[in-house]
């Protein structure tokens, strides 16, 4: 298996274990070509964010147990719906992301001085 790499080149660090994110649920912003939504951005939740993606049809912070979901909260690390995100940019709602734990991939969409600009600060006790 080969090793997966963030948008800094280096190997893919977990978003978060607590709350579990990432398409498989294993804490990594990874996909396969069987997950459409591309949740390739670790981003960390804020008030406005939240509030926004509710307002544009996507509910995060509302529990759905039914879906074994808790709800977002502001502070938790989540794996973000690339085009989510980008639209949330170019809105002007876009949370800060964990540029270590966000896929490689992303740079196919978004340029790295961009993702920058959005950087939170490194840190590994997110898990």
């Amino acid at each position: 298996m080969s090793v997966i790499k963030n948008v800094l080149g280096t190997n893919l660090r977990p978003c978060s274990t607590d709350p579990m994110t990432g398409y498989y649920r294993d804490g990594y912003c990874n996909c396969g070509p069987e997950d459409p939504g591309k949740h390739l951005v670790c981003a960390l939740m804020d008030a406005e964010f939240l509030s926004y993606s509710k307002q544009r049809g996507n509910d995060l912070s509302t529990p759905r147990p039914e879906f074994g979901f808790n709800g977002l909260k502001p502070g938790d690390q989540w794996c973000l719906c690339l085009a989510r995100w980008v639209e949330a940019h170019q809105d002007g709602h876009a949370p800060q992301i964990d540029l270590e734990a966000t896929h490689a991939d992303v740079l196919d969409y978004v340029p790295i001085e961009t993702l920058r600009q959005y950087a939170m600060a490194s840190k590994t006790e997110h898990m």
